[in-house]
């Protein structure tokens, strides 16, 4: 079942939870290293009805990041369980989902916005 009710692809918050540091830990090195104060988070689903989000990055991109210093609580990158079930048919189509999730919030941290990300093809 999925978080719906529905008979379609599924897969519990747990089973997702593994997938997303699993797809984390697939990312590139020289990347990764460059977070800093950044979490990430899984929620159960987005708390925007009219247009449901996969993930959202809720901080400020290092490019922004003029007067950032020691005591700032981490920028987050969320990713929505019900949400990214919901958008796929199998277990390959969630792990590239969740991928190209990762790599878009990623981006926004970096200080790439949706039009550039959509001009590369990750929008």
């Amino acid at each position: 079942m999925t978080p719906d009710g529905s008979d379609a692809f599924a897969l519990s918050l747990e089973d997702f939870e593994l997938l997303v540091s699993e797809e984390l830990d697939s990312l590139p090195d020289h990347i990764m290293v460059q977070l800093d104060n950044l979490i990430f988070v899984i929620e159960e689903h987005s708390e925007n009805a009219d247009a449901p989000l996969l993930g959202l990055y809720e901080g400020t991109s290092i490019t922004e990041r003029f007067d950032y210093g020691m005591g700032e609580l981490p920028d987050r990158i969320v990713l929505f369980w019900e949400e990214h079930v919901a958008s796929t048919g199998s277990l390959e189509e969630l792990r590239q989902q969740v991928h190209i999730t990762l790599v878009h919030e990623i981006a926004h941290y970096f200080g790439i916005d949706d039009e550039h990300l959509h001009e590369l093809g990750w929008g």
